[in-house]
């Protein structure tokens, strides 16, 4: 689409936004008919750690928002010389599961805590046998039943919880609703009935009566929505929520808000049965679309579902490439201290590139990168370390290819289990996040770690906020039954080009190699998080 044809398409108020709240930027991305971005904005924020609970505030969730916001309108102001007036239709989506309830006034009650916190153990010990189903720890029905558990104040005067995504989409438009696929992080889902579990829901509340709640958990969750249902509409309030500067006009519709799983899922095109796509940034995880239901539960293995609620084999581990990142600003300080100004992004790909000349194993060099639990290992808290033998080959190619190799060591032992012990077939996996913006080397180490075959396509720089606005498109777009997985085909993917990588058998027998000692390695990071405190 020409400059001009994305210029009328702002003005008409067809362009349609979808804005995604990750972990450490906030982006909006802006999309035209051809679905093709037109302009996009960011907002960089980190989480804290405040009383032993990993949080972001409502502060912090709102100056987000308007200025990702802020910062699309500034792109269309200064590409197209026009105002942001009016938009066709706007997605939320969103980091998923975490805890936020509110009481009747509308009042969150405890700070919001996010999917990082560990600290739900006791009441996923309950949960899992009792649903025979994974509950994480991350999961909102596990945030919650651990707040009943441990006698929380706050737990009688509940009236409505909800995740990140969708506390913002009830900002915009009043609506207490969520997407299917997000909503299966807070609770399991029929897939049969698009809608929440119902025998798992009367099991729960049996479980809580006589612990001091009023509520019964069907009345206090979000609805659910499927892919292509209207979630409401941008509101007078909300739009002003969004834009204070009030230029932004109410009235376009809202898709059901996402979770990062599945807006990462619908930018790689993998929704349909036998795909599955790998998210790598500050957190890693992959989903893997399924023929049929699983024969056993695993806690390394959580069930989710794709954004029109098809099951999804979900391994989700907690820490990625927050480890990568700290390195490579040491790496950025030591430069600066000879004198060099290196390029942030060239400084990622030397030292990734850097990476393919090690050793496959290491060559000894073992990191473990753990700045939080990690549950697919056990550990309830981490500890970021690097170990090696006395005689291993200390060199840089190797730090840097275990550091890598670090990031994908635990999204493998679940996926081990997957291939493994349920023989679950994969015909493509797409690969989206920061991990891949270096090209080859994310692929080709991702590749090694699940012996399969790894595409990254040209959008995927886009990721989960162009994901999100394809969303929306397809809320308005939608032929009668047209499916999601055919929408992506015909509508969205066809034509698009990529880059797959095959894995080489060196390398794979060389990550296997690596996770023996990793595996040996885990003893010293549980002794570590055990004895290693803050003074």
């Amino acid at each position: 689409m020409s400059m001009e044809s994305a210029k009328k398409a702002i003005e008409e108020g067809r362009a349609v936004l979808g804005i995604e709240f990750g972990s450490t930027r906030i982006k909006g991305v802006l999309i035209d008919e051809t679905h093709n971005p037109i302009a996009m904005g960011t907002h960089d924020w980190e989480n804290r750690l405040e009383d032993g609970i990993w949080t972001y505030s409502l502060e912090d969730i709102t100056t987000g928002l308007q200025d990702t916001f802020a910062g699309v309108a500034a792109d269309v102001q200064k590409t197209y010389g026009i105002p942001l007036k009016k938009l066709g239709g706007l997605g939320i989506s969103a980091m998923m599961h975490g805890y936020m309830p509110f009481n009747a006034a509308g009042e969150l009650m405890v700070p919001f805590r996010t999917w990082r916190n560990t600290i739900t153990g006791p009441a996923v010990a309950e949960l899992s046998p009792l649903f025979q189903f994974n509950i994480p720890q991350r999961w909102s029905i596990a945030h919650l039943y651990q707040a009943v558990l441990n006698q929380e104040a706050h737990v009688k005067d509940i009236t409505f919880f909800t995740t990140l995504a969708g506390y913002i989409h009830w900002k915009l438009t009043g609506e207490k609703v969520l997407g299917v696929g997000e909503a299966s992080g807070m609770f399991p889902i029929d897939s049969e009935r698009m809608d929440y579990d119902a025998s798992m829901i009367e099991k729960f509340d049996k479980l809580v009566a006589g612990k001091g709640v009023a509520w019964k958990l069907e009345d206090i969750l979000p609805k659910v929505l499927p892919a292509g249902a209207q979630a409401g509409t941008l509101t007078a309030d909300g739009a002003k929520f969004l834009d204070p500067t009030g230029t932004l006009e109410p009235g376009c519709p809202m898709a059901p808000p996402e979770g990062d799983a599945g807006t990462g899922m619908t930018a790689t095109n993998a929704v349909r049965v036998r795909t599955g796509n790998v998210s790598a940034g500050t957190s890693i995880f992959s989903m893997v679309v399924l023929e049929k239901a699983m024969k056993n539960y695993y806690e390394e293995l959580d069930l989710v579902t794709t954004p029109d609620g098809l099951p999804v084999a979900m391994v989700h581990c907690n820490n990625c490439t927050s480890d990568l990142n700290a390195w490579v600003n040491l790496f950025d300080e030591f430069a600066s201290l000879m004198g060099l100004e290196a390029d942030k992004n060239e400084l990622y790909g030397r030292l990734y590139r850097e990476a393919l000349k090690a050793d496959t194993d290491c060559g000894g060099v073992v990191s473990i990168n753990f700045f939080s639990g990690e549950p697919v290992a056990g550990l309830s808290e981490g500890r970021p370390m690097v170990v090696r033998m006395p005689d291993a080959k200390f060199s840089l190619a190797n730090f840097m290819r275990s550091n890598l190799y670090s990031a994908l060591a635990t999204l493998k032992i679940g996926n081990d289990i997957l291939a493994k012990e349920e023989n679950v077939p994969i015909d493509r996996l797409m690969g989206h996040g920061g991990l891949f913006k270096t090209p080859v080397v994310g692929q080709q180490l991702l590749a090694a770690a699940l012996n399969a075959p790894v595409t990254v396509m040209d959008t995927a720089s886009e990721g989960g906020p162009w994901g999100m606005a394809v969303l929306t498109a397809y809320m308005l777009e939608k032929g009668e039954g047209e499916s999601l997985p055919d929408y992506l085909d015909n509508k969205i993917f066809a034509g698009q080009s990529g880059t797959t990588i095959q894995p080489v058998p060196e390398d794979v027998a060389g990550f296997d190699r690596f996770l023996i000692s990793y595996r040996q390695a885990l003893k010293a990071e549980a002794a570590a998080a055990e004895h290693f405190k803050e003074a």
